[in-house]
């Protein structure tokens, strides 16, 4: 996960922010040892912004896109009512001993849900209404992920899209051939003229875009 605040005041955030509970400590370590891009994990600062998003929602039913080693996951899930489940769906098969290990050494064990596969066909399959929803995966199918989720979305539920200043480059001149920055800068403007919802987008590490469903 890239930021764009320089190490001293991410340092300084970090201090000042409630310490990561031993188990994601764990993982966080296991992740940067083992894992490859272990940048891509969520870490302290954006961890405990999630999980706090998530005690203010108190969601029923959480939807993650893109779970990497589960770190993000598991934050999500300590705002989990006590029926809720979280659904994560994950790409890489590689993935997946060390997210169902730390999944369940978890005390929300029981309800996480891991699916391995591709978003765009897992997520027809869930017959559920999202509270809260974390798109962090292929950065260009965001706006097919968006609109897949959003009509399963219940109305004044949320939905957080991560990555969405792409290491500054949405505010620089792109090559044609970087299709991922160009998804990223699409998808920033298709949601700012969305009247479906309400957004802000928040300079949180690497981006992220909170979405509240009218």
């Amino acid at each position: 996960m890239e930021t764009l605040i320089n190490e001293e005041i991410e340092s300084y955030c970090e201090a000042h922010t409630t310490s990561e509970s031993d188990l994601l400590y764990r993982l966080n370590r296991e992740t940067n040892i083992k894992v490859l891009r272990p940048r891509m994990l969520s870490g302290q600062l954006q961890g405990r912004w999630l999980a706090m998003i998530s005690k203010m929602i108190k969601p029923l039913n959480i939807l993650e896109i893109g779970t990497y080693t589960g770190y993000s996951a598991l934050c999500l899930a300590e705002g989990l009512q006590e029926n809720g489940t979280l659904h994560t769906i994950e790409i890489e098969e590689e993935l997946e001993d060390i997210i169902t290990k730390y999944f369940n050494l978890s005390p929300y064990k029981d309800k996480l849900h891991l699916h391995i596969g591709n978003a765009l066909e897992v997520i027809p399959a869930l017959n559920k209404i999202w509270d809260l929803v974390l798109l962090d995966a292929d950065k260009r199918e965001y706006l097919k992920y968006y609109e897949m989720v959003l009509p399963h979305v219940r109305k004044g539920g949320i939905i957080l899209a991560d990555n969405v200043l792409w290491s500054g480059k949405v505010t620089e001149e792109i090559p044609q051939n970087d299709t991922d920055t160009q998804a990223i800068m699409e998808f920033n403007d298709f949601i700012q003229k969305d009247v479906r919802v309400e957004n802000i987008l928040l300079p949180l590490r690497d981006g992220i875009l909170l979405i509240e469903k009218l």
